[in-house]
């Protein structure tokens, strides 16, 4: 009886589908045809997958090499199961990962040649009657892939490196700042273009660590309109005193700087880019409220590959970016008050290069020496943003080179303050941190960092420029006061077994 009903149920199924068909048979082969594209495209997007997945393991068919370096997330199964987002992909900031990383003495004995390569990029180009055209586009340097023995065959002429290609791979000092330092415009479309700001900034210190200097060389405005100018801007701290400012603005009429190379003029005040990759610093400027005049006249000295490559973050209209061409330097020279001179031979410094947009915009900074060790950390947020809205916790980044260059990052999710020092302002009493800590695990790498605020001010951001950027619109801050600090750091944790130890000092910025 089962079998009888099982053949019924069959047999009206069948009939039921032909009558579909023959009912509507334009809506049946539609559904087929669909049906059939979708599995023809499964089957070559598989296909592709597993191509690719085979050539990565033909080192002759990507350029010779025993290891393929991808980006971050690009999983093997991506590839194998069609996943549209693994055909296209580049490496982020690919001229620092070859520089520091691939091709770093620290992996000197591993690694022989690092070469490049950008297979099958999509292209536009637009011809003379104004056509567009998508193209693929394969790139290389010739000298890479030829010391991997994987260059192709050349029919007619010669392929060998350009400057474009040299300067890419062992670029001159002086190349390689212009190429981090160089200068900006604002972002198009930007709604708020007059809060764009970029300045050169420059700290160092005195061999007894009781004295030291942030200078400035601000660029604030719309630079592509009329209403933007200069400022040089120099403040004197000593221990347990309060700073003094000296400062100057000058019109944009006499101001220069380029999006090409990182030498910048405000006014008789520059910043230059010396051949050998030094940077010369030298100001005139007078203190606000006295007139005293300050000369300074400093040769800061880049630490070989101990720097921070650079990065710009985009969110609607939020635009900030931030490199760091000398994170650990030396300065001599010297910064006369009055005819009277302090001598610095040698002295512990640091240069950044700031730019964006600086509405609502704080941040958490902090750049110190531990010994052998220079770390850098930090995070900006604008004042509108979710990690701003919650108390600024979006990860922190924690980099740590050494006399190799870059050797981790870290990604602390929080900085812990114990806001136990008081710092008098003109509201009263303000309380900043005295201490702060930063942790992080990472599988086997461990770090914890630790510093201890010895000296500290705060300025009020509503009322003109502050160090490191124009204020003025900045002013509906959540959190008004920008806090200046400054303080040992004490290093300690483990990176691929190493054991990770150091103190030394350093500067740190905070909002209150």
């Amino acid at each position: 009886m089962s079998t009888n009903v099982g053949a019924i149920r069959l047999a009206i199924a069948q009939l039921l589908a032909w009558r579909s068909v023959a009912s509507r048979p334009l809506r049946a082969l539609l559904l087929c045809g669909g049906f059939g594209v979708g599995v023809g495209v499964m089957i070559v997007l598989l296909a592709v997958g597993e191509a690719m997945v085979r050539q990565a393991s033909q080192e002759r068919l990507v350029g010779g090499g025993t290891i393929t370096v991808l980006p971050e997330g690009i999983d093997i199964e991506v590839l194998t199961t069609g996943g549209l987002g693994g055909l296209f992909f580049s490496v982020p900031n690919a001229r620092f990962v070859h520089r520091q990383v691939l091709n770093a003495p620290r992996l000197s004995d591993v690694v022989t040649v690092a070469a490049p390569q950008l297979e099958g990029k999509l292209l536009y180009v637009t011809t003379a009657d104004g056509v567009e055209h998508p193209v693929r586009a394969s790139g290389e340097i010739p000298s890479a892939t030829r010391t991997l023995g994987a260059l192709p065959t050349v029919a007619r002429g010669a392929w060998d490196d350009d400057d474009g290609d040299r300067r890419w791979m062992t670029p001159t000092p002086a190349e390689l700042r212009h190429d981090i330092d160089h200068f900006h415009l604002p972002t198009p479309g930007m709604a708020n273009r007059n809060s764009w700001g970029e300045w050169h900034y420059f700290n160092v210190i005195s061999p007894d660590a009781n004295r030291w200097a942030f200078v400035s060389f601000i660029v604030g405005g719309d630079v592509t309109g009329d209403q933007w100018g200069g400022q040089v801007l120099v403040t004197l701290h000593e221990r347990a005193r309060a700073p003094r400012r000296f400062s100057r603005t000058i019109p944009k009429e006499r101001v220069r700087f380029s999006t090409r190379d990182a030498n910048l003029t405000i006014g008789n005040d520059s910043v230059r880019v010396l051949p050998d990759g030094r940077y010369a610093v030298r100001a005139d400027v007078r203190e606000e409220g006295t007139g005293t005049p300050l000369t300074l006249d400093l040769v800061v000295s880049p630490a070989s590959r101990v720097d921070f490559p650079g990065a710009t973050m985009v969110s609607g209209d939020f635009t900030s970016g931030y490199a760091v061409p000398a994170l650990r330097a030396d300065a001599t020279g010297s910064l006369c008050v009055a005819r009277v001179c302090e001598q610095f031979d040698g002295a512990q410094a640091y240069h950044d290069h700031n730019w964006g947009g600086w509405r609502g915009v704080t941040w958490e900074w902090g750049s110190a020496r531990a010994g052998e060790y220079t770390l850098l950390y930090g995070r900006v947020a604008p004042e509108d943003s979710a990690s701003a809205t919650a108390g600024g916790n979006a990860p922190l980044f924690v980099y740590v080179t050494d006399a190799q260059g870059f050797l981790a990052l870290f990604r602390p999710r929080v900085i812990r303050y114990n806001d136990a020092r008081d710092v008098r302002t003109a509201a009263g009493i303000l309380k900043v941190p005295a201490t702060a800590e930063l942790i992080d695990v990472r599988g086997t790498d461990t770090l914890r960092l630790t510093l201890t605020v010895d000296d500290a001010v705060a300025t009020d951001t509503r009322i003109g420029l502050v160090e490191r950027g124009d204020s003025e619109s900045a002013r509906a801050l959540r959190k008004p006061w920008f806090v200046q600090m400054a303080g040992e750091a004490r290093l300690e944790g483990r990176v691929r077994g190493r054991v990770l130890s150091g103190r030394g000092r350093g500067f740190f910025e905070t909002y209150r």
